[in-house]
């Protein structure tokens, strides 16, 4: 795909970025209250008895065959249609924010872990890029850094940073977008070394609204 904030780069690291086509991105839009916005499992839908199907008339096999063929290639356009790149799940999530006519539609498009340069022995830099449309009446004048947050397989929640790395080019310290505007950057966090990536979240008004758009990573 529903804080603690690091220091300044250090070094750079032996290991070059890796891209993370594994997970599945799975995004989805929830309301929240309070600070703590931890991540919540789902159960999976039952699955129903295997059954044979009913014979079909000759010919009707193969048209549907040719029906799932094209629906297939046409699926593998839609990440290319939404941005999505390395290790990105390009699925948008509309978001709201507190004041009226605020409300944004934000994309996740890629992830690069690790991101380099390496902070210290210890720890380590992942960076996703966020594409931010203003899709509301007002406008939007924000820090997408604040506003980002990244959850680690411990519960553990990082506040993103502006900082510079070999990903890409970060956002400015504050964005302002007029009605129709988009902009594209990477919120960088600092974690641990060995530390699982879960989710990253994603809210208005510096985090603090209550519409809390979520991208899971494991």
């Amino acid at each position: 795909m529903e804080p603690r904030c690091g220091g300044p780069a250090g070094v750079a690291g032996a290991g070059g970025p890796t891209e993370r086509p594994g997970w599945q991105g799975r995004a989805r839009r929830r309301i929240v209250s309070g600070v703590n916005r931890g991540t919540a499992g789902s159960a999976l839908p039952s699955r129903p008895l295997a059954h044979r199907a009913p014979a079909r008339p000759p010919g009707r096999g193969r048209r549907r065959a040719t029906a799932l063929v094209a629906l297939a290639a046409a699926l593998l356009l839609v990440p290319a249609l939404l941005g999505a790149g390395p290790g990105g799940s390009g699925e948008t999530v509309p978001l709201a924010g507190k004041e009226p006519g605020e409300r944004l539609d934000v994309t996740l498009t890629q992830v690069v872990d690790p991101a380099s340069p390496a902070p210290d022995d210890t720890d380590r830099l992942v960076s996703v890029r966020f594409r931010l449309e203003n899709t509301g009446t007002a406008s939007y004048k924000d820090s997408p850094a604040s506003s980002a947050h990244l959850l680690d397989s411990d519960g553990q929640r990082f506040t993103g940073l502006n900082a510079s790395t070999g990903a890409g080019p970060a956002f400015p310290d504050t964005v302002t977008l007029d009605p129709g505007d988009s902009a594209t950057g990477f919120v960088t966090f600092k974690l641990p070394k060995d530390a699982g990536l879960a989710a990253v979240q994603f809210a208005l008004n510096g985090g603090l609204a209550d519409d809390v758009g979520q991208w899971s990573l494991s």
